[in-house]
């Protein structure tokens, strides 16, 4: 009975991080789609999704630590509790950073003839890479996990380059300046959504194999990073 309770426990764990996911990945989607055409109705949309990333992680978290404190889970499950409770920051984090691209293209500022190809390759990139980890955690797929990292090395070779075209933009026209300024922001967004996605992903790696990389080892030795 206990240990079957138990497994439900987990069980539910699995689907609420699911749906976490879920809603980290439409709320990117609908920043993707949002980036020719900016409305208020979407970015409130956007905004909506990044709250409620915000109340799931609330839940997730009492569920980790009602299964740590009255399962006292062992091996492999206590690994996988661990990972979830690092996994849904990271998910909170993309949330957050959603709901900031929103914010700055609800303004009127941002409403410019521009081309936004490098920024829909970011988002496309970044919203693959937070599926492939929640695919990753769910069939425990080592491989999947490691494409993660891989992908994000495209993440920042595109931010690279909309660095350089944004530079250049703002050397020709002095007028297009906050407006660059704007898209620049953006593309830093997306970079670290890149990041928290690698994070989430070295975590699946870490429940899978029960290690960790030595950098991540640091970085939780100074109370990790945001």
């Amino acid at each position: 009975m206990v240990r079957s309770r138990f497994m439900a426990q987990m069980e539910q764990l699995n689907t609420e991080l699911i749906v976490m996911g879920t809603l980290c990945e439409n709320a990117l989607e609908k920043v993707a789609n949002a980036l020719d055409n900016p409305t208020d109705e979407v970015s409130r949309d956007i905004i909506i999704l990044s709250k409620k990333t915000e109340e799931k992680e609330r839940e997730l978290e009492n569920i980790c630590i009602n299964l740590l404190l009255k399962q006292q889970p062992v091996a492999s499950d206590l690994r996988q509790i661990s990972s979830a409770l690092k996994i849904v920051t990271d998910m909170r984090r993309i949330g957050e950073v959603a709901g900031n691209i929103a914010e700055i293209l609800s303004q009127d500022t941002i409403r410019m003839d521009y081309d936004t190809s490098i920024l829909k390759q970011m988002a496309s990139v970044t919203k693959k890479m937070v599926s492939n980890t929640l695919d990753a955690f769910v069939k425990n797929d080592i491989r999947t996990a490691q494409q993660v990292e891989r992908d994000d090395d495209q993440v920042d070779e595109l931010f690279a380059q909309a660095k350089r075209e944004l530079i250049q933009i703002i050397r020709n026209s002095q007028d297009s300046g906050e407006q660059a300024i704007d898209y620049l922001m953006i593309a830093k967004y997306f970079e670290k959504v890149g990041d928290h996605a690698v994070n989430i992903s070295q975590w699946v790696l870490f429940m899978i194999t029960g290690t960790l990389e030595e950098d991540k080892v640091h970085d939780i030795l100074r109370g990790g990073r945001s």
